[in-house]
């Protein structure tokens, strides 16, 4: 389980990130929602470490994520980054291979088991026949499950995305998020993601943080966070909420 209890993060003189306290369970994806500049991107690079911390503590299974060496933290947290970070000239099993790196001896050398975690990382984001194709060869959609694939390789309880579907249509948005969704249970894994379609976290989140300004607005399941009131708070604008007939999940339309 990952808890972050009383975070705070400052910019500068400026807080942009107000004693944030939220959790995610095991075989649970949390949706980070907000508009433009409400903290989301902050809070995970906060939770990766890659953003110190004014005050407050983040715990992964109890334990205290600033007692951990830089090596355990890699082992305890998988980033999935907005932005695609992987050269060109390396091939799809040397960009997952990065993944292990936490657990490779000083010489940097490969064990069975680094292979093992790869092999299987790949093969669950649909990239074995990829394997020896070089990252520039691969279309957007195909890069953000290489970067997935890299992240379930470091085989850590805790996987961070920040924005995943960005730049991705309809149909990779779903299919990405859909996997997501399985290793989630599959795995037993943690996630804390950051997302900008209400409607994407509506169907595939478990619980969604709803920041404003820095601060924990609300937090809870899809139906009782995604409602007409909160979101035209946030979004600074009016919105119309459905639910799906189905699923009963929220479903938003601007209002014209």
């Amino acid at each position: 389980m990952l808890k972050i209890d009383s975070l705070s993060v400052k910019y500068g003189e400026k807080r942009v990130l107000n004693n944030i306290s939220l959790e995610a369970r095991t075989g649970e994806i949390v949706a980070l929602i907000g508009a433009n500049g409400a903290g989301k991107t902050t809070l995970i690079r906060a939770v990766s470490g890659t953003v110190p911390i004014e005050t407050g503590q983040i715990y992964v299974d109890g334990d205290n994520l600033s007692h951990l060496s830089t090596a355990q933290r890699a082992r305890t947290l998988a980033v999935v980054p907005q932005t695609r970070q992987m050269g060109g000239a390396y091939s799809v099993e040397q960009a997952v291979m990065m993944g292990r790196t936490a657990y490779m001896s000083w010489l940097g050398r490969e064990s069975q088991a680094d292979q093992a975690a790869v092999d299987a990382a790949l093969a669950q984001t649909q990239l074995k026949e990829f394997r020896n194709r070089s990252i520039a060869q691969l279309s957007g959609g195909e890069q953000q499950r290489v970067l997935l694939a890299r992240a379930l390789a470091q085989s850590t309880p805790v996987l961070l995305l920040d924005e995943p579907t960005n730049h991705l249509d309809l149909k990779h948005q779903t299919n990405l998020l859909s996997l997501i969704k399985k290793l989630t249970q599959e795995k037993e894994l943690a996630v804390l993601m950051a997302v900008h379609d209400l409607n994407l976290v509506s169907f595939f989140a478990d619980k969604v943080a709803l920041l404003i300004n820095g601060e924990l607005k609300t937090f809870g399941t899809p139906q009782g966070v995604i409602t007409t009131e909160t979101i035209s708070e946030a979004y600074q604008t009016p919105v119309e909420i459905i639910s799906h007939p189905d699923t009963g999940a929220p479903i938003i339309f601007p209002q014209m």
